[in-house]
C-alpha cells in the first residue's frame, strides 16, 4: 500500500467518524499520517470488521488542524477503539508540553496520552517530570487545564522565574515523592515519602500541594522544613505552610504542634509562624490553646503568645503576652539548685545581638522587664555567709525592670506597689570563716516560683 493512499484512506475515516458523532462527543484531536514519510502500512480487518493499521518504517502522525506531532519507530492504529500505539523512540510535541517515552499509547476518544519507559516530559514554562510512567491529559474546551500524573517515585523539577523585573536566571525547585499529579504549569499535588529541595531550604512530609503561580506551598502528615542558610533552623507540625516571592522564602507556619528550633532558641506551641528574608530568620511568632514555651541557651519563657524578633538569626528582643513566666540559671558564681524567675502579665526580654558582634557567640541577656502583677526571685553571690547559701531578692510590684552587665544582675528596678523581701545568711556564729560551710545551720527559707503549666519540649 502506497504512503499516499494510506494518508487518504485514514482522514477519511476519521472524519467521517467524527461527523456522526460530533453531537455525542465532542472531538479535539483526529489524527492524520502525512505523505512523504516513508512509513509502511499493512492493514488487517479483524471479525468484526473493525480495521487494525500495522505501520513500521517511522511514523508522523498530528491532530488535524492543531499544532501537534506524535513521531516513533513503528505503530498500530486500532479503528474501533481510536487508539494508536507507537513504539521506540516515542516523541510528543505540542505548545504546551513535549512528552518522550520508549513507548506511548494514545487515546483519542479522550486526548490522552499514556507513556512508558524513561519517560520525560517538559512544560512550556521548562518545569520536568521524568519518572517510568506517566498519563498526560491534553487541553480541551471540557479540560481547559493539562493534567499529568506520574506514579512510580517521579521527579519533578520545577522552574522558579524571578518576577522582580532584576533579570537574575530562574532557580529549581526538585520535587520527589511515590506519585505525582501536575495540573497546568503551576499546580503541583504530591504523595508519598515527598522530599522538596529548594536552594534555601528541605521539605518533607508524606503528601503535599504547590502553587508556583501563587507561590506557595502546603506540607502535610508528619511534615519538616530545614531552613540550609548560615544558620540553620528546623520545623516541624501537623500542617505547614510555605509563602515564597521572588524565589525567595518569606514566611513558614506550622499548625498544629509547632515545633521550631535554631541555634539560637527553640519554640514549642499550637502554631509557630517563621518570617525569613535572604535564607535568614528574622521573627519568630507562637500562640495557641496549649500555650507557648521559648528555650533559649540559659532561660526559658512560657505565655499565652510569644514573639522573637531575630534579624540574622540572633536573637534581639523576645515578647511574652498574657500570663508571662520566663526562669534562668543564676548568675555565673551564684551555686544553687534553684533558678531564678519573674512573672507578670508581660515580659519583654532584650539580649544583645547588635551587628559586627561574633556570630559564633551567643546573645547576652541586657534587660528583662515585667509589667502588670510582676514577681522576680533571682539570687546573688553572698558576700558575708556560705557560697553555697546565696543571697535572695523577692520583689512585687507593678512594673520590675531587671539590668544585666556581663550576664549578671546590675540593677532592679520597681514601680508601684513595691514589696519585697532581701536574705542574705550570715556566716555561722561557731567561729567558722566568713566564706565556710556551716556543718549543722538551716538553708534560708526560699520562695517558691509560681504555680505553670509548662508544654513538653518534644525533641526533634
Amino acid at each position: 500500500m502506497k504512503v499516499a493512499k494510506l494518508h487518504f484512506t485514514l482522514v477519511l475515516f476519521l472524519a467521517v467518524t467524527a461527523t456522526t458523532k460530533a453531537q455525542e462527543i465532542p472531538r479535539s484531536c483526529d489524527l492524520e499520517f502525512p505523505p512523504g514519510t516513508g512509513t509502511r502500512a499493512n492493514v488487517v480487518t479483524d471479525a468484526t470488521g473493525n480495521r487494525i493499521t500495522y505501520l513500521g518504517g517511522g511514523i508522523v502522525a498530528r491532530c488535524i488542524g492543531q499544532g501537534n506531532k506524535l513521531t516513533a519507530d513503528s505503530a498500530q492504529q486500532y479503528e474501533s477503539e481510536r487508539r494508536l500505539f507507537l513504539v521506540g523512540n516515542v516523541h510528543y510535541t505540542e505548545p504546551r508540553a513535549t512528552v518522550t517515552s520508549r513507548t506511548m499509547t494514545y487515546y483519542q476518544n479522550d486526548d490522552h496520552l499514556h507513556a512508558e519507559g524513561d519517560v520525560v516530559a517538559v512544560q512550556s514554562n521548562g518545569s520536568t517530570l521524568r519518572g517510568p510512567t506517566a498519563d498526560y491529559y491534553r487541553s480541551t474546551p471540557q479540560r481547559p487545564l493539562t493534567r499529568m500524573f506520574a506514579p512510580g517515585r517521579p521527579t519533578v523539577t520545577l522552574v522558579q522565574k524571578d518576577t522582580s523585573g532584576r533579570g537574575r536566571p530562574p532557580d529549581t525547585a526538585h520535587v520527589v515523592a511515590n506519585t505525582i499529579t501536575m495540573e497546568g504549569d503551576s499546580l503541583v499535588y504530591a504523595s508519598g515519602q515527598v522530599q522538596i529541595t529548594r536552594p534555601d531550604l528541605l521539605a518533607t512530609g508524606d503528601s503535599a500541594f504547590m502553587d508556583s503561580g501563587h507561590d506557595f506551598a502546603r506540607l502535610m502528615r508528619e511534615p519538616s522544613v530545614q531552613g540550609k542558610g548560615t544558620r540553620a533552623f528546623t520545623l516541624t507540625g501537623g500542617v505547614i505552610d510555605v509563602y515564597s516571592r521572588n524565589r525567595q522564602v518569606e514566611r513558614v507556619v506550622a499548625t498544629p504542634k509547632g515545633h521550631a528550633l535554631s541555634k539560637d532558641l527553640e519554640l514549642v506551641a499550637d502554631s509557630i509562624d517563621l518570617r525569613m528574608q535572604s535564607n535568614q530568620l528574622q521573627r519568630a511568632i507562637a500562640w495557641g490553646v496549649g500555650r507557648a514555651h521559648a528555650v533559649s541557651p540559659d532561660r526559658e519563657i512560657i505565655a499565652d503568645s510569644i514573639d522573637a524578633i531575630m534579624p540574622g538569626q540572633r536573637v534581639r528582643e523576645v515578647r511574652a503576652l498574657r500570663n508571662a513566666y520566663a526562669e534562668s540559671n543564676p548568675d555565673s558564681g551564684v551555686v544553687s539548685s534553684q533558678r531564678d524567675w519573674m512573672s507578670g502579665d508581660t515580659i519583654v526580654a532584650h539580649f544583645d545581638s547588635l551587628v559586627g558582634t561574633d556570630t559564633s557567640s551567643k546573645p547576652r541577656i541586657r534587660e528583662i522587664v515585667a509589667e502588670g502583677n510582676a514577681r522576680s526571685f533571682y539570687q546573688m553571690k553572698n558576700s558575708k555567709g556560705p557560697q553555697t547559701e546565696p543571697t535572695v531578692n523577692y520583689v512585687r510590684g507593678r512594673i520590675i525592670d531587671i539590668i544585666f552587665e556581663n550576664a549578671k544582675v546590675a540593677t532592679v528596678t520597681v514601680t508601684d506597689k513595691a514589696t519585697g523581701v532581701l536574705i542574705e545568711p550570715a556566716a555561722a556564729s561557731t567561729g567558722e570563716k566568713p566564706g565556710a560551710v556551716p556543718t549543722k545551720t538551716k538553708p534560708p527559707a526560699t520562695v517558691k516560683p509560681p504555680a505553670v503549666v509548662r508544654p513538653p519540649v518534644v525533641p526533634l
